[in-house]
């Protein structure tokens, strides 16, 4: 298959890399056309990316990324949307949104006819542009989604149309400076007025920041890009009573010139560590008047006389429902996103890994260095990380597809979808979205690590890529009960697999008072095998969580004996989060072999061959091998293994690192991502390092802007003085007076 990204064959390969390539036993093209949903959508991907990174602009350029101010950065990322949406109109995507949705007839949500962003290509295009989130970014991530289920039809019919002509840029402003995830907490007050009392025919709504930490802090495109947001503020009717949190259109700036509107002030938050392109902003309001139709309306009203009033009954329930399946769809994106961020991390440090080499080998008389990459320590390091990001890919598409179909049978009311399933997504989304981010940020940077110095150079891709990323890191009572219809609900949901461990635990429970000692446990005469069987390693993953779990309802009901509930609870906190931590570490691993096994249930019609199955079955392995590794405390502490099981199970990690260590190199190569999009000097895949790493050097401002003769920037007005003027000068103890200085050495 020919590559449109690159028309013009590379010249030469770095020997080592044409090795590693060259014997490979499996088809790194298979795994890439899977990843893609088949081999016509990995044609069609990298034809778009060819049309950012050959588009005859030249404004998709990052070479000068590195040296930019994020001012610079953040003005020319607006430069790059702007252009994006002119390439997405002028190709008409967006023109039929037949492949807005997997399966649009079914599908509850519908965007407006030529909506841009109801095209997979535009999200393949943004991927493309391979910098920091764009400017905009949180108007089709969050704002957009929020008028699609919060707000009724007469309300979508208006405000869609601006949305889709990008008249109408919005944002989603919830968090403010004193409060996060507490949305109970918010301050941000919506306050309705009558006409009778003085306000606008039909009534309308007053917004008000009435304290500083109820300002509005941290939306992404709020400070600068945004001319509405979708404001997350306490509603408070006619009759003066507090309704709870609701969601308001408000206007930000005028759409004329972008003036800021009367009573809104809004900026930038300043310089941040990473995400430096977005306008992550402040907003202060200050008794700001809206239409009393931007509340919005489909779940929730509030008539002319401010009276409240449920859509239907138990709409309220509904609507905090699809208002949390939004977020939580947020939250499966990070999870999703997350295994790509991971995989060019370990692309980069893998390549430059086969290409560097260090170290000679005593064993051989031509004294040739090793390879980085055939160092165990680098091994261990990295090959993990590789597997883990493939694990990512299985779960967050997994759990995608899962919202997606939940959000679709509330939106259409066809189906009742309960607390317990909500519940169950909720703890799911948060325990992965926890335990990704924070594996994969640390992954990153461990791949920096592992790049030895270079991988402290900002040419490495490495550094921005860790620093972007950072941004991402932020059922017991039940089978207690008995309750068979409650059991029934949650062997429907992630949560499912805990049935019956925790059923096996309670009953050892009530015979011998040891709750936490597992039901499933490696026998004593295990051998080499017992570690190399998947299957097994995944019912003791599932029984350390089940453990972990029922220690926390222990601990807690220990707790509430002598302390009130919310004490107890802030003292289980610990418990509870290794027990998310073994959730979420079960889920990844049983979403990668379910997503195997439906590979080999379909045979011929899968884009993956034995080969190709079997180097991911190894990934697989090795990261349930390596987890089990690092939480050694867990199984060890619930008698799943004992000390006599950890030399089997670390030489079964080290034979099957040796087996996948050939295949490295082509598991990174199947993610198929250029180097336009890698943006790294040292993971190139022609693996011409060193040229690139020089090139990267002379670059930089420091040197590109020096005098004639190679004279550093800050030579004639201060280095001069040292080496010319001679102020350094040692003078045989001459006290001279100084300027603005008093006294003398002897004197202080």
């Amino acid at each position: 298959m020919s590559d449109p990204r690159h028309p013009t064959p590379l010249k030469t390969i770095n020997p080592d890399l044409a090795a590693e390539r060259s014997s490979l036993s499996f088809s790194p093209l298979a795994i890439t056309h899977f990843l893609d949903g088949g081999a016509c959508n990995t044609e069609r991907r990298r034809r778009l990316e060819s049309w950012i990174i050959r588009d005859p602009s030249g404004v998709f350029s990052n070479e000068d990324n590195n040296y930019m101010h994020r001012t610079e950065r953040h003005t020319r990322a607006l430069a790059k949307f702007v252009r994006l949406v002119e390439l997405c109109r002028a190709a008409g995507i967006g023109c039929n949104n037949e492949n807005a949705h997997t399966n649009a007839a079914k599908s509850a949500i519908q965007h407006t006819e030529g909506e841009i962003i109801a095209s997979p290509d535009f999200y393949t295009l943004v991927s493309a542009v391979s910098d920091d989130p764009l400017p905009p970014s949180l108007h089709w991530v969050m704002f957009v989604p929020n008028i699609l289920t919060l707000c009724d039809a007469e309300q979508q019919a208006h405000w869609l149309p601006l949305c889709r002509d990008w008249k109408m840029i919005g944002c989603y402003a919830q968090t403010e400076l004193g409060h996060g995830s507490n949305i109970r907490a918010l301050e941000t007050t919506a306050t309705f007025l009558k006409q009778s009392e003085g306000g606008a025919p039909g009534g309308e709504w007053i917004i008000n920041s009435p304290t500083l930490t109820s300002w509005k802090f941290w939306p992404g495109t709020l400070g600068k890009t945004a001319n509405y947001a979708m404001v997350i503020a306490r509603l408070i009717d006619g009759d003066k009573r507090d309704r709870g949190i609701h969601n308001f259109l408000v206007p930000l700036r005028s759409a004329k010139d972008h003036t800021l509107l009367p009573g809104v002030e809004t900026g930038d938050i300043g310089p941040k560590i990473g995400y430096n392109n977005m306008d992550n902003g402040y907003a202060r309001f200050d008794s700001v008047k809206i239409p009393r139709r931007n509340m919005a309306m489909r779940f929730a009203t509030v008539d002319e006389e401010g009276r409240y009033q449920k859509v239907m009954g138990g709409a309220e329930e509904a609507a905090s429902k699809v208002a949390y399946i939004t977020m939580m769809q947020v939250r499966a994106y990070i999870i999703h996103s997350s295994n790509e961020a991971l995989a060019m991390a370990c692309t980069i440090a893998i390549r430059y890994s086969a290409v560097r080499r260090q170290g000679f080998n005593a064993d051989n008389d031509d004294k040739e260095e090793f390879q980085v990459l055939d160092y165990r320590q680098q091994q261990y390091r990295l090959l993990p990380l590789l597997a883990a990001s493939y694990a990512i890919f299985f779960t967050g598409r997994h759990v995608l597809d899962r919202l997606k179909h939940i959000e679709n049978q509330l939106v259409s009311g066809a189906t009742t979808i309960t607390k317990t399933v909500v519940g169950d997504n909720h703890a799911t989304t948060s325990a992965l979205k926890s335990f990704a981010t924070t594996f994969t940020a640390d992954g990153i940077e461990d791949c920096r690590k592992a790049c030895g110095g270079h991988g402290f150079l900002m040419c490495s891709g490495l550094v921005e890529l860790s620093n972007t990323y950072l941004q991402s890191c932020t059922l017991v009572e039940k089978v207690q009960s008995g309750d068979a219809e409650a059991l029934k609900e949650y062997a429907q949901t992630d949560m499912g697999y805990l049935i019956e461990p925790l059923q096996k635990l309670m009953k050892n429970a009530s015979v011998n008072g040891t709750p936490t000692k597992s039901s499933f446990a490696f026998p004593s005469s295990a051998t080499h095998d017992h570690f190399l069987d998947i299957e097994m390693l995944l019912v003791a993953f599932q029984h350390r969580t089940a453990c972990l779990l029922l220690d926390v309802a222990m601990q807690l009901q220990s707790s509430m004996e002598t302390s009130s509930p919310q004490q107890s609870w802030n003292d289980c906190l610990l418990y509870m989060s290794r027990a998310s931590r073994a959730h979420a570490c079960y889920l990844l691993l049983r979403d990668f072999f379910d997503g195997l096994e439906d590979e080999r249930r379909k045979g011929s019609s899968s884009c993956l061959g034995d080969k190709e199955i079997a180097v991911l079955s190894q990934c697989l392995n090795l990261l349930a091998l390596y987890w089990m590794d690092q939480h050694l405390s867990d199984f060890l502490q619930i008698q799943c293994l004992n000390s006599s099981h950890i030399p089997l199970l670390r030489n079964a990690l080290l034979d099957v690192m040796t087996k996948l260590r050939p295949s490295a190199v082509g598991l990174c190569d199947a993610r198929d991502f250029s180097d336009f999009r890698l943006k790294s000097a040292l993971g190139r895949y022609d693996g011409d390092v060193y040229p690139a790493i020089i090139k990267a050097a002379r670059n930089d401002p420091l040197n590109t802007q020096s005098q004639n003769g190679g004279v550093g920037l800050g030579y004639d007005e201060s280095l001069r003085k040292l080496i010319v003027d001679g102020v350094g000068e040692y003078r045989g103890g001459t006290v001279t007076a100084i300027k603005g200085v008093s006294g003398t050495m002897s004197r202080l």
